[in-house]
């Protein structure tokens, strides 16, 4: 019991320096945790499906792919897991960790293009590195989705001619005949540069039990 709950405070010790969760926040994220799985050591997107706030999200799908997303776990490696642990969940939630009072200005840069990279992790959904026309197409359309008197047609003219507004500002005025590729996370910086993702992607934790949590807000 006490070799158990010694290697339960080392962990948690170690998610905070890693996330800069505090420790009260980490415990309760994991009370989260096993609420959601159901006292399971994994959690599958159906446990996510489960969360009322995400029911009525139009980018439901692109939130709960994220905490599955490797690229937002650390691993070097592209692709989606099946499952994922109590490290990984934490992990993830911490991209939309506030910053810390008196953060430095290279900390919040940094901190910054973490959630930036975060964001266009969750638009670039084949993981190639671009922003695709039907990528950004499909976001819009779901975020859209919302509205009754919009339809799939108006839905894609109005997502075509943001994409293609993006486009003169990464790449210049194109030709009737030129093609474009994409937005790339480069692009991405400078499109979102005069928006303080920093401090508006965020969830309030300090207050966090299991029923106040909400993803997606």
């Amino acid at each position: 019991m006490g070799a158990s709950q010694s290697g339960r405070v080392h962990m948690f010790q170690d998610l905070a320096d890693k996330t800069g969760f505090s420790i009260e926040q980490i415990n309760n994220l994991r009370n989260r945790f096993m609420y959601l799985t159901q006292d399971e050591d994994t959690l599958r997107r159906e446990h996510l499906e489960n969360i009322s706030n995400l029911a009525l999200n139009p980018i439901r799908r692109q939130i709960i792919e994220a905490f599955f997303d490797k690229r937002n776990l650390g691993e070097k490696e592209k692709g989606c897991l099946q499952e994922i642990g109590f490290e990984e969940f934490v992990m993830v939630l911490s991209f939309f960790r506030p910053p810390k009072p008196r953060t430095s200005d290279e900390e919040m840069k940094n901190i910054k293009k973490e959630k930036l990279r975060f964001l266009f992790n969750m638009h670039d959904t084949d993981n190639d590195g671009v922003i695709t026309l039907d990528e950004y197409r499909r976001v819009v359309e779901e975020l859209l989705s919302s509205y009754e008197t919009i339809g799939a047609e108006t839905a894609k003219a109005i997502s075509d001619a943001a994409m293609l507004e993006v486009a003169s500002v990464t790449v210049g005025q194109m030709g009737p005949d030129e093609f474009y590729e994409g937005i790339t996370f480069e692009q991405f910086m400078q499109i979102l540069k005069n928006v303080e993702i920093e401090t508006k992607m965020n969830i309030h934790f300090w207050n966090l039990d299991k029923r106040t949590m909400q993803c997606g807000k």
